[in-house]
């Protein structure tokens, strides 16, 4: 993990920002948990708008970069806390639609 709660000066948001050494990507992850998955399972809750949030963030982040055209990932855990707790990570979840320049 690089960094937790990454807020941008243009709006943006992420959870986690985090290294996949194996893979040698950067990793841009958010965590949506629930009580229940009595309404959908978590990642569900990801919405466009929180999608459009998080990659305003990713911009962000991946412009403070030396080399911006790195490898990245927008991954999602999702985390329902009964019966027991339960992680589930989805990698690839979404993607960037466009250039982080633009």
């Amino acid at each position: 993990m690089l960094y937790r709660n990454f807020r941008a000066k243009r709006g943006g948001e992420i959870d986690l920002v985090c290294r996949d050494r194996r893979e040698k990507t950067l990793v841009f992850v958010e965590v949506k948990t629930r009580t229940t998955d009595a309404f959908g399972p978590p990642h569900e809750g990801v919405t466009q708008t929180q999608r459009d949030r998080i990659i305003r963030g990713a911009k962000e982040w991946l412009r403070l970069l030396d080399d911006p055209r790195v490898p990245y990932r927008f991954d999602v855990v999702e985390v329902v806390m009964e019966p027991g707790p339960q992680v589930h990570l989805i990698r690839g979840a979404f993607q960037m639609p466009d250039d982080i320049y633009l």
